[in-house]
């Protein structure tokens, strides 16, 4: 069946008036909901360290940061735009017990709303508005009168208006232009996690690895090795935005297209496939999220470890130097 749209034809903006929306966290998500929800004429209070980075960013926005308690307790609808792992934490201690019967909690990302870490007081209902792009996008297409697509889900029980609310939320943040696509928070929880973690950043960081580190072992040297392997999938990956698969492949020569469809199935195998369904099986059931929210409760030692391993990787050296030789890129450094 089809995916059920909504567009702003759909959506009433007025569903939003005398309410006061709290957005918890003035992030990548945070900064770009706050304005756009602002700009489309809601009322809007941020809750932030006032003298973090963030803090500060949303004070010369124009808002006055407050604690999550007191935003919490000011507003009709509660915005989390933490991050995942210290969002379940933060509910128990900070918004949980400031609620009131009547109150909406929307979050982006089903995570949490979804592994139980959310227990919503009786009269208060939950929420999925989920933009399909980074906050930066979000913001960017909503001042140039466009809009990023969402993604609505209600929770369990939640109260008959909520569907209204969360159109009426997509719209103020510019949803609504692009289109809202109608889901469930486990669906939406699920597939996002399997994306993340067996293709678009698990799968291709493997996979870029894994070529790069083959041509560097049969003794290619590690710079052509990087551009092979590592500078180039953003072309590829540019025709696939643009036009999907098929596009890319009448994009590039026939000699690439010759090698993609006869070698590709060699490297991801029925094999690869079948661990797939594992890592899926592993979210569907929640040992993911066990997983990670216990390595978060001491303090993350095994995946802090990894990423100071994975920052000192020979892929990112070699990667370093050679951005510095291409002045178009906007070249970041961690």
């Amino acid at each position: 069946m089809p995916a059920k749209i909504f567009y702003d034809k759909d959506a009433d903006l007025s569903v939003l008036k005398n309410k006061t929306i709290a957005v918890l966290g003035y992030g990548s998500q945070g900064h770009a909901h706050a304005q756009n929800l602002r700009d489309s004429g809601c009322n809007v209070i941020v809750a932030q360290n006032a003298t973090s980075a963030n803090g500060l960013l949303a004070v010369k926005d124009g808002f006055t940061p407050l604690t999550i308690a007191e935003a919490t307790k000011k507003a009709d609808i509660v915005v989390i735009l933490l991050p995942d792992e210290v969002q379940g934490d933060i509910f128990r201690t900070q918004i949980r017990d400031n609620l009131s019967p009547g109150n909406t909690v929307l979050c982006s990302h089903g995570f949490n709303l979804h592994f139980g870490q959310f227990e919503v007081p009786k009269g208060v209902s939950t929420l999925l508005v989920a933009p399909k792009g980074p906050g930066h996008l979000v913001r960017s297409e909503f001042a140039r009168g466009a809009g990023v697509p969402c993604l609505i889900a209600l929770g369990e029980g939640a109260a008959k208006e909520t569907f209204d609310i969360g159109l009426a939320y997509a719209k103020g943040i510019g949803g609504t232009r692009a289109g809202v696509i109608e889901t469930t928070i486990a669906e939406e929880t699920e597939t996002d996690l399997f994306g993340e973690q067996a293709v678009l950043c698990g799968g291709v960081s493997a996979l870029m690895k894994a070529g790069f580190e083959t041509l560097v072992e049969a003794g290619y040297q590690p710079e052509m090795a990087y551009f092979e392997c590592v500078h180039e999938m953003k072309l590829i990956v540019d025709l696939i935005y643009q036009g999907g698969l098929n596009y890319m492949r009448y994009s590039i020569s026939n000699t690439a297209e010759f090698g993609d469809y006869t070698r590709g199935p060699r490297i991801v195998t029925a094999e690869t496939k079948a661990e797939m369904k594992k890592i899926l099986a592993e979210i569907q059931d929640g040992r993911f999220a066990r997983e990670w929210l216990l390595e978060n409760r001491v303090n993350a030692p095994s995946f802090k470890a990894t990423r100071r391993r994975e920052r000192n990787h020979i892929v990112e050296q070699v990667g370093r130097g050679l951005r510095r030789l291409m002045s178009w890129i906007n070249a970041k450094e961690i």
